[in-house]
C-alpha cells in the first residue's frame, strides 16, 4: 500500500509539473487559428509568428490548429480566403497587411481580428482610434505613412542633386495609397518630382521595369508590401542592372543588394502578435486592447552597392545608420 501511494503521488506530481498548452483553452477544445498572410509558404513572417504563438502555448496538434492561407503577391485573393476562414469557425483571425485586414473586416463583425502590418489603422477605418479600437480588430500598426516621408528626406540627403525619383508601389493596396500621397506631400517641400510607378501583380513588374528603363528616374523609392517584397530580388536587380540608387522600407533588401533601407523590424511585429492572441484567449476584448505602433526603427546603407552604382554617400548621412555594410 506504501508503494501504491508513493507511485501516485509521484504521477499527480508529474501531471502537475506539465504545464497547460495555452493558459484560455479548456480541456478538450481545440483553438482554431485563421492566418492570412500576403507570401507565399514558407514566408519568414509566418515562421516567426507560428514561433511566438508556440511560445504562448499554441502549438498544432497540441489543442491548436492552424488554417493559413497565403495570397502569394494576388491582392485580390485576400476577400474569398477570409470568408473562407469565417466558414471554418476560427476562434481568432490574424490578418497581414492592409489589404488583409479589410477583407477581415468585410468578411466578419464578431470573430477577433489581430492585424499586422497595417500601415494606418485610422485612415483606412479598420478601428475607431489607435487607444480604442471599438471593434472585433486590434493589433499592429506600422506607423508607414509618416515613414515614407523620411524614406524620401533620407534619400535626398544621401543624393543631393536628385530631384526626379520614381516610387514603385503597389496601386491596389489602400495602405499603399496612404503611404503614396504622404510621399507626394514631402516631394512637394524637398523640391522632388515623383514618378508614380504602380503594379497590382507579379505579372506586373517587367512592364514597370520597362517604364523606368525609358523613364530614367534619377533615384527610386520602394514602398513595401507583400506584391513588391515578392519581388526583392529582382527589383534590386534592375535598379543595380540600370545604376538606380533606391530607397527601401526593409533591411531585407540591403541583404539582397540594394543601396538603403530604412524602417522597422517586421519579425519583431510578428512576433507581437501573439501577445494579442494570448490576450483575446484569455477573455480580452479587441475593442479593449490598444493598437500598438512602432517606436524602434533602423537605417542601413550598403556601402558596397553604393560603389557599384558610382554614388558617394555623405559622411554626415553614415553616421546616422545604424548599419553600414562595408
Amino acid at each position: 500500500m506504501k508503494l501504491r501511494c508513493t507511485v501516485l503521488g509521484i504521477a499527480l506530481l508529474a501531471v502537475l509539473a506539465v504545464p497547460p498548452i495555452a493558459g484560455a483553452q479548456h480541456a478538450g477544445k481545440v483553438t482554431r487559428i485563421g492566418i492570412l498572410s500576403g507570401g507565399a509558404p514558407g514566408s519568414r513572417g509566418v515562421q516567426v509568428l507560428l514561433e511566438a504563438l508556440r511560445d504562448v502555448g499554441l502549438v498544432e496538434g497540441r489543442g491548436a490548429v492552424f488554417d493559413i492561407r497565403y495570397t502569394e503577391g494576388r491582392t485580390e485573393r485576400f476577400s474569398a480566403f477570409a470568408a473562407e476562414l469565417v466558414k471554418l469557425r476560427v476562434d481568432i483571425l490574424i490578418a497581414a497587411s492592409t489589404p488583409g485586414a479589410m477583407a477581415a473586416k468585410q468578411a466578419t463583425s464578431t470573430i477577433p481580428v489581430v492585424m499586422v502590418a497595417v500601415s494606418d489603422p485610422v485612415g483606412s477605418q479598420l478601428v475607431a482610434s489607435l487607444a480604442r479600437p471599438g471593434g472585433n480588430i486590434t493589433g499592429l500598426s506600422l506607423l508607414a505613412p509618416a515613414l515614407s516621408a523620411k524614406r524620401l528626406d533620407l534619400l535626398k540627403q544621401a543624393l543631393p542633386p536628385v530631384s526626379r525619383v520614381a516610387v514603385l508601389w503597389n496601386v491596389s493596396n489602400e495602405g499603399m495609397m496612404l503611404r503614396f500621397r504622404e510621399t507626394e506631400t514631402a516631394a512637394r517641400s524637398l523640391g522632388v518630382t515623383l514618378e508614380s510607378v504602380g503594379v497590382r501583380t507579379p505579372d506586373d513588374f517587367a512592364d514597370a521595369f520597362a517604364r523606368m528603363t525609358k523613364g530614367r528616374p534619377e533615384a527610386l523609392l520602394v514602398l513595401a508590401d507583400t506584391v513588391t517584397i515578392g519581388q526583392s530580388k529582382s527589383i534590386v536587380q534592375f535598379a543595380e542592372a540600370n545604376r538606380i540608387p533606391a530607397i527601401y522600407e526593409q533591411k531585407s533588401f540591403v541583404d539582397a543588394g540594394g543601396l538603403m533601407a530604412y524602417g522597422i523590424d517586421m519579425s519583431d511585429q510578428y512576433r507581437r502578435v501573439a501577445f494579442y492572441v494570448d490576450r483575446i484567449l484569455k477573455g480580452a476584448k479587441p475593442a479593449d486592447l490598444p493598437v500598438e505602433q512602432p517606436s524602434k526603427f533602423e537605417f542601413v546603407i550598403n556601402l558596397k552597392t553604393a560603389k557599384t552604382l558610382g554614388v558617394t554617400i555623405p559622411a554626415s548621412v553614415l553616421t546616422r545608420a545604424d548599419q553600414v555594410v562595408e
